[in-house]
């Protein structure tokens, strides 16, 4: 009963983990980078988001200037890695240790600022989810199809193809580099987006809200491709197996606080539920090749000899 109590709360966080995902995703599986810039961007669309509503400025303008906030820092990433030739990882790394010190600033030197929902007209808190879960849906499926319409145009297309073959984009013309820091913009603006929506469901902005946002991104991208891609491998069942993915995750994760596992142990099964998926798909591609290999038809021989004396 206690589990049936929490699962509306569990959905709405798994909603908004999973629109972060989303942001990973267009970042790790797209343009084959894998960002850390993310643990920086999604407090930095938290702060930004709850500095301003405090400030009078309405929820919904909160939420856009939180996203170009986010897409600032992951141009950031972009021009180190793309400008300065600072490797991918290392120019994430360096984007977040500045954005922590750039989130403390918007927060005014405090480490958390509340935004109660009695106080200001937020757009989702917990202590609605029902009207959460439904606020976050449709922002989730207005960002899917937004995403799907940008990723069949001809710009779209071309950043898909640097992250496949960056060569190959190059030999036919393609600016790689810009379509780096387009698409880093384009997936820290989304992260930044979901912070925006995490700080107004908590009803408050932390600066350490983006710790460990990294593992939980790539854990809900594994379990949600885990199942989409038999459905049907696309772009839009990608995206929602994402989504599914975020939920799943925080059910599982509402699952163990309720069976009592300590708190101080959860970012340790969040990284050991990636390691899982990321060991499975090359685990199970080594069994296979060695039972074809067991099981395989030795090589036929010649008889030369034999075939000399039927002649």
């Amino acid at each position: 009963m206690v589990f049936f109590n929490a699962l509306p709360g569990a959905v709405a966080q798994g909603l908004i983990w999973g629109l972060m995902a989303i942001g990973v995703y267009i970042s790790y599986k797209i343009l084959d980078i894998a960002d850390l810039t993310v643990d920086g961007s999604i407090c930095t669309g938290a702060c930004t988001c709850a500095v301003l509503i405090s400030a009078g400025v309405p929820a919904w303008l909160s939420m856009i200037i939180a996203f170009l906030a986010g897409a600032l820092a992951g141009m950031i990433t972009g021009l180190l890695n793309s400008a300065l030739g600072i490797p991918s990882i290392l120019a994430g790394i360096l984007t977040q240790l500045i954005l922590y010190s750039v989130n403390l600033t918007i927060l005014g030197g405090k480490s958390l600022i509340s935004i109660d929902y009695r106080q200001y007209d937020l757009l989702l808190s917990m202590s609605n989810n029902p009207m959460a879960i439904l606020t976050a849906g449709i922002i989730i499926v207005a960002i899917i199809i937004l995403l799907w319409l940008f990723f069949y145009t001809e710009v779209g297309l071309t950043l898909k193809s640097t992250g496949d073959n960056p060569d190959m984009s190059r030999a036919q013309g393609v600016n790689v580099k810009f379509n780096k820091v387009v698409g880093l913009a384009i997936s820290n603006g989304i992260v930044a987006l979901a912070g925006a929506l995490l700080a107004q469901y908590k009803g408050s902005a932390n600066i350490n809200d983006g710790r460990g946002a990294i593992v939980i991104g790539l854990a809900a991208i594994f379990i949600g491709l885990s199942v989409s891609m038999k459905i049907k491998p696309n772009f839009v069942v990608s995206l929602t197996g994402v989504i599914g993915g975020g939920i799943v995750y925080y059910v599982i994760y509402n699952v163990v606080i309720l069976l009592g596992l300590k708190t101080d142990f959860l970012k340790m099964f969040s990284a050991i539920i990636v390691a899982i998926f990321l060991a499975v798909p090359y685990l199970k591609s080594t069994y296979l090749t060695k039972q074809k290999s067991l099981y395989a038809a030795p090589p036929a021989q010649n008889d030369t000899e034999g075939g000399g004396k039927d002649a």
